[in-house]
């Protein structure tokens, strides 16, 4: 009890049955990172302090030595060779039937370490406790619940196609994404789960159509891959119900696909994060199409306040930093002090995350407060540009970033992937129909590769920045 046991594996069912195992024997679960580089791997396990680690063959021949140096057990998930002794069959051969002991297990102990997805820094520990989890998940049966009870006509239209509720898992089980949202509330549904190795829009549209799958959930990103995929129409789809989107600032265009292409269709967005369980705000349904752009209304077990640069609360509507108190939030900041004393202040969670609250309580994201570029003292947040250059036809991607600037301090910059050929200045002539003189990009970068993003389809802007301001000789 107590001991920190970690998973570096893929999406497989041998990654949830070792969570489900772990937690059983009041151990402590630290979900790994599976896409990180084997360093990244020996970070989180270190910092941690796991005694013993349930990974996949790929993860563990990248860090078996330093494992063995260091004193750290693995389990390995589908050995290459069967009879490996490291191996998950070897450890389970005699104990079909078995049942563990029972292990007194309070509502404030830890069960589980989960670490920020890093797109800045190292990744931080966030310590979640029992009760956070268990508030969690009855939180989202409690919002699922209320969003039927609202669309009674589309839940209808939706138990009348009679398919079994089946979820795609496209999203990483080491992410609140994929372990809460998919993982955690379809064990507790007993509803059936169709497992991705990773995303793959193409073999994503083949299982929706040989599994009937009828929801999915997936980063916006993730979204307008499947919406705008030439395959989309030539799949059948008739069983394909809500979209379920989170893990970042939902664009306009997203909504418009939806209303296209899936009428009558079930979807909603959320925000939470890592540090509240996933917890925060969510939006499903006709209301979400009646709201475009919120990430919907606070949940009941969340309070959300926006807070200026002196974390004082701002008066309703104007745009700050998001601060949360929530039963579902972490304890702390795994042997963090200093982010700790950051970061908690009187029972409220700085998020870092910009937004804002509207004149009916509904949560509007803006940015991270770190991707913020400040222009002549103008603050700009990057996802107003990208939301609209994104509704440009030929435009698959974009990131706007901010680029050192000797008289402005930043300039607007925007990395563009595209799908169809487009030309600077009529990439230009269509922001100025849309955005304030002083948020137009000065520089434009056009790329044939996609953009560079985290295991949760987030860009990782700090790289993307490094990688242009080496290609054009900036200093920071």
């Amino acid at each position: 009890k107590g001991d920190r046991v970690a998973i570096a594996m893929r999406n497989y069912p041998e990654w949830r049955a070792a969570f489900i195992a772990i937690t059983t024997i009041g151990a402590v679960v630290v979900p790994v990172n599976s896409w990180g580089q084997p360093s990244d791997i020996a970070y989180t396990v270190q910092d941690a302090g796991a005694k013993l680690v349930f990974c996949d063959q790929q993860r563990f021949d990248g860090v078996a030595q330093l494992f063995a140096d260091n004193g750290i057990e693995a389990v390995i998930a589908r050995p290459t060779a069967e009879d490996d002794p490291l191996g998950l069959p070897a450890l389970v051969a005699d104990c079909s039937g078995a049942t563990p002991a029972p292990v007194d297990i309070a509502t404030d102990d830890l069960a589980m370490i989960m670490y920020t997805s890093g797109t800045s820094g190292k990744p931080k520990g966030a310590a979640l406790s029992h009760r956070a989890i268990c508030q969690a998940i009855f939180n989202m049966e409690c919002a699922a619940i209320a969003a039927a009870m609202t669309n009674g006509d589309r839940i209808t239209a939706m138990l009348e196609r009679g398919y079994e509720p089946t979820s795609l898992l496209a999203v990483p089980l080491f992410h609140v994404s994929g372990c809460h949202a998919q993982f955690f509330s379809n064990l507790r549904g007993g509803r059936r789960i169709v497992m991705m190795y990773k995303w793959d829009v193409d073999r994503a549209l083949r299982y929706v159509e040989e599994e009937r799958v009828t929801t999915i959930a997936a980063a916006p990103s993730m979204v307008l891959d499947l919406l705008e995929s030439p395959d989309f129409e030539k799949t059948d789809t008739g069983s394909l119900f809500s979209l379920g989107i989170g893990g970042a600032a939902t664009p306009p265009k997203v909504g418009k696909l939806l209303a296209e292409k899936l009428p009558q269709n079930f979807s909603g967005t959320g925000w939470g994060m890592t540090e509240t369980n996933a917890q925060g705000a969510s939006l499903t349904g006709k209301a979400w199409a009646e709201k475009p752009g919120t990430s919907g209304f606070p949940h009941p077990i969340v309070d959300i306040r926006i807070c200026d640069e002196a974390a004082e609360e701002l008066p309703q509507g104007e745009t700050g930093e998001i601060w949360v108190r929530s039963v579902a939030a972490i304890r702390e900041y795994w042997h963090r002090p200093e982010a700790n004393a950051e970061d908690f202040r009187d029972g409220w969670f700085r998020t870092g995350d910009i937004g804002y609250l509207d004149d009916e309580g509904f949560l509007y994201l803006a940015d991270r407060a770190k991707d913020m570029i400040i222009r002549g003292g103008e603050n700009i947040y990057p996802v107003e540009i990208e939301n609209q250059l994104i509704e440009h036809a030929a435009v698959r991607e974009v990131a706007a970033i901010g680029l050192p600037h000797e008289r402005w301090g930043e300039e607007v910059c925007v990395v563009v992937h595209l799908q169809d050929a487009l030309g600077e200045e009529e990439l230009l002539d269509f922001a100025r129909q849309r955005l304030a003189s002083y948020k137009l990009p000065t520089r434009v970068i056009f790329t044939d590769e996609p953009l560079p993003r985290n295991a949760t389809n987030k860009v990782m802007k700090p790289l993307l920045k490094q990688e242009v301001m080496e290609r054009l000789g900036l200093q920071a």
